[in-house]
């Protein structure tokens, strides 16, 4: 089966790993649209201008399923997208249910685009699952760039990261596909005082479930 997964730019690379390693046999036409980075300080309507010719490139190319390895298209585009096209869609989105679940302390840090922690996806996971929960969003607004153009480094993270520590944090959602590049070193800085969470594992599950309901 082919299938279509789409981002912003190289941080959806680490779905299409992730779902070659997981589903074997498995065809993967990645798009990117680089060029219109960053994606994540643009309004719904902008992205969706942008996706929408892409989105039809995917169908023309003969795929059966969309997975959209972007947080900020998910969060504000999903439901607008499978409206648009019939294509059965697998999103990604912040953690937010997982990392309540797995903190401790009730602190947790959530790093994702500004557009992202606008929409009303992020607001009703928010308002359903950490309503007891002191949710920390750093200032990542710059990380999708700088991962782009090889220039983040672990004084970069440390800098947004590390209030977060000092108020008890001990999850670290990573919403934004690209931060998956930076995993290593966000772990690194975090070691021994919070757990990172990310959704490649999750988004392979689904896929695997929209398939066998193709089949």
């Amino acid at each position: 089966m082919k299938i279509g997964v789409f981002d912003s730019g190289i941080g959806g690379l680490s779905i299409v790993n992730a779902i070659i390693a997981g589903i074997p046999d498995i065809e993967v036409d990645f798009k990117n649209d680089t060029k219109n980075l960053p994606y994540g300080t643009k309004t719904p309507d902008e992205l969706f201008s942008l996706v929408m010719p892409i989105f039809q490139e995917f169908i023309d190319d003969g795929c059966k399923v969309i997975v959209i390895a972007c947080n900020t298209v998910s969060t504000t585009l999903i439901e607008r997208l499978r409206k648009t096209f019939t294509i059965p869609m697998v999103g990604v989105e912040p953690m937010i249910k997982p990392a309540t679940s797995a903190t401790h302390s009730k602190v947790i840090t959530v790093c994702a685009t500004p557009t992202t922690l606008k929409s009303e996806r992020y607001t009703y996971l928010k308002d359903t699952y950490a309503k007891d929960i002191q949710v920390i969003e750093p200032d990542c607004s710059a990380w999708a760039s700088l991962i782009e153009s090889n220039q983040m480094n672990n004084q970069k993270i440390r800098d947004a990261i590390e209030p977060s520590l000092q108020m008890g944090s001990d999850v670290v959602v990573l919403g934004c596909t690209h931060y998956h590049w930076i995993e290593d070193g966000i772990r690194q800085i975090v070691a021994g005082r919070a757990v990172v969470i990310q959704p490649e594992t999750a988004v392979v599950k689904q896929l695997n479930r929209v398939i066998e309901q193709l089949d």
